[in-house]
């Protein structure tokens, strides 16, 4: 129930693991604002795991989710009906400002839809970034959630061309940087040393004295297919003959290594196998790595912002300043290719890049600023004259 006299929220909608460091610094921003700007944490529950969760919480300094939809795992279609039917009667019971969605999960177009259906305006953080590749379904969120959006802040200049290329009024558009190297900066001097994270999980520290390489690979493209799996494992065995890695295990790739009869490959020795790590524990994995491979877009921008080579298996990104400015090469699922780039890292020829700009740490600020202005004048517009 609204409260009386009380502002509607602007609801913030978090629905699996990158959202959260994505949301983290923008809560505290609007909460720090002059007035601050009441907010409302929506969980869709889009991906849940109850010990992973309290550990982000943790990490992140983000206030538990006053609101969880408890969706749970299902099919594309299912998962987004299920989060509007759910999601609807949040706006009915608390009202709401504005609705502020981040990234390119199901969870994010859902609401958005939802929310522009109820004439509610739509924030996306992350706009205007494009593979180009349709058949990932995080491309279709992306360009339908800016299709619907009201205020649309971008983390690189490329996505401003690719937004005017859709039709979308430039008005609509704000350069403010990248929010998840806000979440990095802060907390890069909690990240967990690598040795001791190591050693709690039974390995020597003396494996990675002489570096490492950090592996994490999760996207269904690269591990739902034996054809694709099975060459990128190998690949990879050859690698740690050579130089150690650490793989923090995905559930997903998992379950099909063990679908495939394929888990037994990760007995080689060169491999040190973790379950899912934390943000911290990634954090520090990331930063003391020789290299990164990896299918993951946020990882992707967090090794630009570290200064670590970054090796990503697949055939595109859609964010291509990683590549352009940041520490990010491209080699495809080629096996061949990604033995090469590990071996030019290896020789001292790694990307090392530079910070693209506004990946200062103040992004979630500058949104909170703009954000309270634009629902300021956009409110005075509405009333009565």
């Amino acid at each position: 129930m609204i409260e009386s006299g009380a502002a509607a929220p602007v609801i913030c909608v978090v629905g699996a693991r990158p959202n959260y460091m994505k949301m983290a610094p923008i809560i505290r921003a609007l909460a720090a604002h002059r007035p601050p700007v009441r907010t409302l944490l929506v969980h869709t529950g889009q991906h849940y795991d109850s010990a992973m969760n309290e550990r982000l919480f943790a990490d992140l300094d983000l206030p538990h989710p006053q609101v969880n939809l408890e969706v749970g795992s299902a099919s594309h279609a299912v998962q987004t009906a299920e989060v509007m039917r759910r999601f609807e009667p949040v706006i009915d019971e608390h009202g709401a400002r504005a609705v502020l969605v981040v990234g390119d999960v199901n969870s994010t177009l859902a609401c958005a839809l939802v929310a522009v259906k109820r004439h509610v305006p739509v924030a996306h953080v992350e706009s205007g970034l494009r593979s180009h590749d349709r058949r990932m379904p995080e491309e279709i969120n992306r360009i339908l959630t800016d299709q619907i959006s009201d205020l649309l802040y971008t983390t690189e200049r490329s996505a401003h061309d690719n937004l005017a290329r859709e039709g979308i009024a430039p008005g609509r558009v704000v350069f403010v940087g990248n929010v998840m190297i806000d979440s990095l900066l802060a907390n890069l001097p909690k990240a967990v040393p690598p040795a001791g994270l190591l050693a709690a999980a039974g390995y020597a520290r003396e494996r990675i004295a002489g570096g490492y390489g950090v592996v994490t690979l999760h996207r269904p493209s690269n591990v739902d297919h034996t054809q694709t799996l099975g060459p990128i494992i190998e690949a990879l065995r050859e690698i740690s003959t050579r130089l150690p890695l650490v793989i923090a295990l995905h559930p997903r790739t998992r379950h099909n290594l063990e679908r495939f009869g394929m888990l037994d490959r990760l007995g080689a020795p060169g491999f040190i196998i973790l379950p899912p790590q934390g943000y911290l524990e990634m954090l520090g994995l990331m930063a003391g790595a020789t290299v990164v491979l990896t299918d993951s877009g946020g990882i992707q921008e967090e090794t630009t912002a570290l200064g670590v080579p970054c090796l990503t298996i697949r055939e595109n990104t859609e964010r291509p300043i990683t590549v352009e400015q940041g520490t990010n090469t491209l080699v495809g699922v080629d096996p061949a290719a990604l033995r090469a780039a590990v071996d030019t890292v290896r020789a001292g020829e790694g990307k090392r890049g530079r910070v693209p700009e506004y990946w200062d740490g103040r992004a979630a600020q500058r949104i909170a600023a703009h954000l309270a202005a634009w629902l300021d004048a956009h409110e005075k517009q509405a009333q009565p004259a």
